[in-house]
């Protein structure tokens, strides 16, 4: 019995070794190739590289213009991820304590845009902000990133706000608390697992988003990191080299933070389910 516990425990080992070098295989392969020569990344992308070649991640600094696009993905990142965490967890709260017919409404209206393709609407929205010329304008970024990052915060607070117990905010009404006192004082500490699983995910999102950027953001000055890999780009060729270092320094700074909030999210898994 102790032997064949054994055997599966070692199988299920097994298993998982062969899904992590499944999952990791993309992201060596682009950290191999960095260090090429784009006429050795042409000939077998598959090959190690003969010599380390450090310069690829020179040029890509350079011809990234590497510091403005990471000051540009970080501002966008940051005030866009907070902005949607903020809106999303007063609208679940809202959603959840006030039982209007019309937030009802509202709710199933935001489920619903969840299922919406950004495809769909794409030539559409670039095509209203242009007549309206808010284009080029980090502002109008903000705010797209806003209305499709809130649709998912709400219904993930809605869920979990709906297992706080209302008498928790009884009793700070009863000591003279108001309701937007209570929400920032009492409520949202407790949602603190959800806030940190949103912030990954929507960092994530929102810091390798290249689509909605492109489509915005038209000058060289505003490009976030993702846009910047597009200059090793020409009408007749790749420079995959400095490419692949620059793809490698663009996921850097969101792996940092991931290995930043890993406890956190375990942590954040772990108190939701208890919840």
């Amino acid at each position: 019995m102790i032997n064949a516990r054994q055997s599966t425990s070692q199988i299920k080992s097994a298993l998982l070794y062969i899904l992590l070098f499944v999952f990791l295989t993309p992201f060596l392969l682009v950290v191999m190739n960095s260090f090429k020569k784009t006429q050795q990344f042409v000939e077998n992308p598959l090959s190690p590289p003969k010599a380390l070649l450090f310069g690829n991640y020179i040029s890509a600094y350079k011809n990234m213009d590497f510091m403005q696009g990471f000051l540009n993905s970080f501002v966008i990142t940051a005030v866009a991820v907070f902005i949607i965490l903020i809106f999303s967890s007063m609208t679940g709260y809202l959603f959840v304590r006030f039982k209007w017919k019309l937030n009802a409404i509202l709710f199933f209206i935001m489920l619903a845009s969840m299922a919406l393709p950004f495809q769909v609407i794409m030539i559409p929205l670039v095509m209203l902000y242009g007549k309206l010329d808010l284009l080029n304008m980090k502002a109008t970024l903000l705010f797209m990133y806003l209305g499709f990052g809130v649709p998912f915060g709400v219904f993930t607070f809605h869920g979990f706000i709906k297992g706080i117990p209302y008498e928790l905010e009884e009793s700070a009404f009863i000591e003279g608390s108001s309701r937007l006192r209570t929400f920032f004082q009492i409520i949202l500490p407790l949602l603190r697992p959800v806030f940190v699983t949103l912030v990954v995910l929507d960092v994530l999102w929102i810091w390798n988003d290249y689509l909605l950027p492109s489509l915005v953001l038209l000058s060289p000055e505003q490009r976030t990191l993702p846009l910047s890999t597009f200059s090793f780009f020409s009408s007749y060729s790749v420079d995959y080299g400095p490419l692949m270092a620059g793809l490698v320094m663009t996921i850097i700074p969101v792996l940092i933070l991931y290995l930043f909030l890993q406890k956190q999210i375990v942590k954040g898994i772990t108190e939701g389910a208890l919840k």
